[in-house]
C-alpha cells in the first residue's frame, strides 16, 4: 500500500480533449504497480509534464487524479517506470491483430 501524502496537492484538475487514458506506475520496493483510469477530458501533455518533473526531481510528490476525482500521491523518489496509455487501445479480447 502505498503510503498517503497531503503536501504538495495539485491546485487544478487534469483537463483536455483527448478520450479516456489509463496510468500505470511502477513504484519501487512494492510489489504490485499503481493503475490509476483518468477522467475522459485528462490533458495528456499536462500529465506527461508532470510526469517528468517527477522524475526529474523537481517536486517530490506526483499528484494524479482519477476519474472519480480521488487524488493519488505517489513520493517522485519511489517512481520505477510510468507506462501512459489509452484506456480503449490497451484492452483486447480474443487472438486478433
Amino acid at each position: 500500500m502505498c503510503p498517503t501524502f497531503h503536501a504538495n496537492k495539485p491546485d487544478r484538475v487534469l483537463t483536455g480533449s483527448l478520450g479516456p487514458v489509463d496510468v500505470r506506475i511502477g513504484v519501487t520496493q512494492a510489489p504490485r504497480e499503481i493503475n490509476i483510469e483518468l477522467a475522459d477530458d485528462a490533458d495528456r501533455d499536462d500529465l506527461k509534464s508532470r510526469i517528468e518533473a517527477a522524475l526529474a526531481g523537481a517536486t517530490d510528490v506526483l499528484w494524479v487524479s482519477d476519474k472519480r476525482g480521488k487524488d493519488v500521491a505517489i513520493p517522485s523518489a519511489k517512481i520505477a517506470y510510468v507506462e501512459l496509455g489509452s484506456a480503449e487501445g490497451d484492452r483486447k479480447i480474443g487472438f486478433g491483430d
